[in-house]
């Protein structure tokens, strides 16, 4: 997945340039054809985006609980939440054992681990909670229980590449069947 994921951005636009083509002769169609294209590419860059601010926040508040309660290393234990937190349910729960290992290898007291642990599952929480569904569903234009299945189905299929893809799919499923009429009720079915 690494792989095809790095030749696909290595030929750029060429593939756009191929579908605009495959759209048949019709300006009618090629138009579609690249709305959906450049919809998808919106969609997507402003999901990144949110991702990319949820993980910063989650690596600050992170960080800054650590280094309250006294953790060695706050800083990086802090940006590793943040950047586990980019795997959707999986990282923020890897990142939580973590740091609880952490904190219990530093201070050696069940005290000290649920608190550094509490900390870490507090921020977790909030984000996944309250956070992420309310900056992706601006961001992605899908709704809650699309997303659940999609990083599910994804993930069972292609392990972690299919959490980190799954989202992106899903949006450049969303856009191409609200362009598309027979494939409108899908649209509808994963929009907000």
């Amino acid at each position: 997945m690494a792989l095809l994921t790095f030749l696909l951005l290595a030929t750029g636009d060429l593939y756009k340039r191929k579908l605009v083509k495959l759209a048949g002769p019709r300006l009618a169609r090629r138009k579609i054809t690249i709305d959906v294209i450049n919809t998808i590419d919106r969609q997507i860059e402003r999901y990144l985006q949110v991702r990319l601010a949820i993980s910063g926040i989650v690596a600050v508040a992170t960080g800054a609980a650590l280094g309250l309660l006294g953790v060695n290393h706050a800083l990086m234990w802090g940006l590793a939440a943040g950047a586990l937190n980019v795997l959707p349910y999986i990282g923020p729960c890897v990142a939580i054992v973590l740091i609880a290992l952490a904190a219990f290898l530093q201070f050696q007291t069940i005290e000290m681990t649920a608190a550094a642990g509490g900390a870490a599952t507090a921020i977790a929480a909030i984000e996944g909670n309250v956070l992420s569904p309310v900056l992706m569903s601006h961001a992605a234009e899908l709704n809650t229980v699309a997303v659940f299945v999609s990083v599910l189905v994804w993930g069972w299929l292609w392990d972690v590449w299919g959490l980190l893809l799954a989202i992106p799919i899903m949006v450049a499923v969303k856009a191409a069947a609200d362009h598309v009429e027979p494939l409108r009720p899908v649209g509808e079915l994963l929009a907000k």
